[in-house]
């Protein structure tokens, strides 16, 4: 039981940390845009270092991919088989960035923009195209993000 004495104390405390908990969390929401950011940066220079076992580190086991024009890969092995016959077909350079992050609890997107430019191998133009993405991802037990969901589609009208 708390005592009259203690009971100032106790009410203090307890506007203080009612007072506080919105900032700490917008602090972690800081931090967690900061580190989705991160995961984005560090998706591209994989993409630019053409290691597609660099970019499905950053996916989730069951993660799915929704490519233009192809049915959606499912899991981190279809992702990381997905991005390796573009670098075998080509020379690449990707330009991204997120416009728009964010976070409800465990869950958050990320939604961005991204310039590609594909060179073949076997000679030929260079493919330029620009693309809107969306990127879901989930925070995982020890406290990473890893993208679970990815779609996009070109900034092109159809023809």
């Amino acid at each position: 039981m708390i005592s009259p004495k203690t009971t100032p104390f106790v009410i203090v405390a307890f506007i203080i940390g009612f007072t506080l908990s919105p900032a700490i969390g917008q602090v972690r929401g800081t931090d967690d845009k900061a580190a989705i950011t991160a995961v984005s940066k560090a998706r591209a220079k994989a993409f630019n270092n053409k290691d597609a076992k660099g970019i499905a580190q950053y996916f989730t086991e069951d993660a799915v991919l929704m490519a233009p024009g192809k049915p959606a890969s499912k899991g981190k092995k279809a992702v990381m088989a997905y991005y390796q016959t573009i670098f075998d077909e080509f020379d690449v350079e990707l330009d991204s960035y997120y416009e728009e992050v964010e976070v409800s609890g465990d869950m958050a997107y990320g939604r961005g923009e991204a310039i590609v430019r594909l060179k073949p191998h076997k000679g030929g133009e260079t493919v330029n195209s620009t693309a809107k993405y969306l990127n879901i991802l989930q925070r995982q037990p020890d406290g990473s993000w890893k993208t679970t969901h990815d779609i996009w589609n070109s900034n092109r009208e159809a023809p």
